[in-house]
């Protein structure tokens, strides 16, 4: 019994004796890691933010052997003003005398002698790693080479520093802000052209259908910038919003998204019916509707302007003397069209919209203008209509090989787009009902075409030839006296003036990458080039 009971509290020691040690262990661990703790925390909140990886407190107790540098004194200097910092307290050491040695004892500069516990930290600061963020004591090697300065260690140079930054953030957000404000400018265009103010009783209200094409869109701003309130009609199947959207907005235009086909019901003066697709590729790819635009469309613009007393112009082309016998082509001429050719429903087409609008005029008193239109070029054209200049344009500007359907000695003549309005509006304006040709009668061969626009690109791309077109006119050239006797007009624009103006249009639609690159091209009045 005495030896269980011996046995047992001899044990019960042992474990005692066992834990105690183990808690003891435990306890000084826990306490050297909770004092360690409040260092770390203590030390953050007197150091502050470092900057550029270097503290404005370091470890050199006013020994610059530590720091090391002529820019001791100053640095010591700025110390004494901030005050002795917590760790420069805690890490502070005993010199050989037994008492301690403040931080201002070396203020004056002068190196003073380093300790055991100095020169063991002095020895082991090139093998730290170079101080970052949240560290505590810089490479010393690095120092020897590098100076700290003031804009290192002053708390005002590091509060400069701060606000610089802050200021250079706020000059890179406004740059972005004022980079998004150009970008939403230019999609919702706000600042228009200064146009000419009209009274109500001289202000018309003009409607033209096909007003988003190419040459719709330019006798757009041409009325515009006259004082006209204009409304275009477009279902947008050649045209584009794009080349009216410099007008979107403004309180004398506006814009529908209509067929024509259909009935229009609006109360408008004069109406300027130019829709219907004008390229071979275009109006061949649905020949019925391009049939139907020409005389449904035709019928539902004349029934309007019968009901609201409007003067029309209808918008006719050279394509009704088909593949001519007579040259120049002469109003009077009657023509020589295939009736089933692949070119019929657009050349038939026109030929019944004239039929049209002058049973219209005969029977229901319409007031009508008729202008056929000759091959006309210039910015905004549409680069896949399959067109002379454009396809020529773009083919030397790609550095491609410059195609010509058939033997390229088939004759144009090319008018700038300005000069057509001149002779759209000139014609609306006059008291002559009778057809106008409106064209340049300069003539030119495809080939000879091709060579200019290949110069003034200055690129080398080969000339092609490739077979013919059905039905293609050999010769075209207009007959321009009545439009010179009846409404006093005539081209004006060069051919070269011209080209430029249309290549540097397809260059910039070319480099375009995004929306919101803009190439908005508003043509020159006759009054703007008369004074040029």
């Amino acid at each position: 019994m005495c030896c269980g009971r011996w046995s047992f509290w001899s044990n019960f020691s042992l474990n005692h004796r066992v834990i105690m040690v183990f808690s003891k262990r435990k306890m000084k661990q826990f306490l050297a890691f909770g004092v360690t703790i409040v260092l770390v925390i203590c030390l953050y909140k007197s150091w502050g933010s470092p900057t550029n990886g270097v503290s404005h407190y370091a470890y050199d107790d006013g020994d610059s052997n530590v720091i090391g540098g002529e820019d001791n004194a100053a640095i010591e200097q700025d110390h004494r003003r901030v005050g002795p910092s917590p760790e420069r307290l805690v890490l502070s050491v005993a010199d050989r005398s037994g008492q301690k040695r403040q931080p201002n004892d070396d203020a004056v500069g002068r190196p003073g002698p380093l300790d055991d516990v100095e020169l063991v930290l002095a020895q082991s600061k090139p093998q730290r790693p170079p101080l970052r963020k949240g560290a505590f004591v810089a490479d010393s090697a690095q120092k020897r080479h590098h100076v700290p300065s003031l804009n290192d260690l002053d708390p005002d140079d590091l509060d400069r520093e701060s606000r610089l930054n802050e200021l250079h953030e706020a000059k890179r957000q406004i740059l972005e802000l004022e980079r998004k404000i150009q970008e939403l400018e230019g999609r919702i265009p706000r600042k228009y052209p200064d146009v000419t103010f009209l009274n109500y009783k001289n202000r018309k209200r003009i409607l033209i259908t096909g007003g988003a094409g190419f040459v719709g869109s330019h006798l757009v701003d041409y009325l515009m910038m006259q004082g006209h309130e204009v409304i275009v009609a477009d279902n947008f199947f050649t045209g584009r919003k794009r080349n009216v959207e410099h007008w979107l907005g403004h309180e004398n235009f506006e814009l529908i998204h209509h067929d024509i086909v259909n009935p229009l019901f609006i109360e408008v003066d004069e109406i300027y019916h130019l829709a219907s697709p004008a390229s071979p590729p275009h109006y061949m790819y649905n020949p019925v509707k391009t049939i139907k635009t020409n005389t449904l469309g035709t019928i539902n613009v004349l029934g309007l302007a019968k009901r609201v007393g409007a003067k029309v112009l209808i918008a006719s082309t050279s394509e009704v003397y088909g593949d001519p016998d007579v040259h120049p082509q002469p109003e009077t001429y009657w023509g020589h069209v295939n009736p089933i050719g692949p070119r019929a429903c657009y050349d038939e087409g026109k030929r019944v919209s004239e039929t049209l609008s002058y049973a219209y005029a005969k029977q229901e008193k319409v007031n009508v203008r008729v202008a056929r239109i000759f091959n006309t070029y210039g910015p905004r054209m549409h680069m896949n209509d399959g067109r002379v200049v454009s396809n020529f344009i773009i083919q030397a500007l790609q550095n491609q090989s410059i195609t010509i359907y058939g033997s390229g000695r088939q004759t144009r003549s090319f008018q700038y787009v300005s000069d057509l309005v001149d002779g759209l509006v000139s014609l609306m304006a006059s008291n002559y009902t009778q057809p106008v040709n409106l064209g340049n009668p300069v003539e030119r061969t495809i080939q000879d075409f091709a060579e200019i626009i290949r110069d003034l690109v200055g690129c080398k791309s080969k000339i092609i030839e490739l077979p013919a077109v059905e039905d293609d006119p050999q010769r075209r050239k207009p007959d321009i006296s009545r439009a010179k006797k009846y409404i006093n007009w005539e081209p004006r624009v060069p051919l070269q003036e011209g080209l430029m103006k249309t290549i540097d249009y397809f260059r910039k639609e070319l480099a375009r990458s995004n929306h919101s690159q803009r190439n908005i091209f508003v043509p020159e009045t006759t009054e703007f080039r008369s004074l040029l």
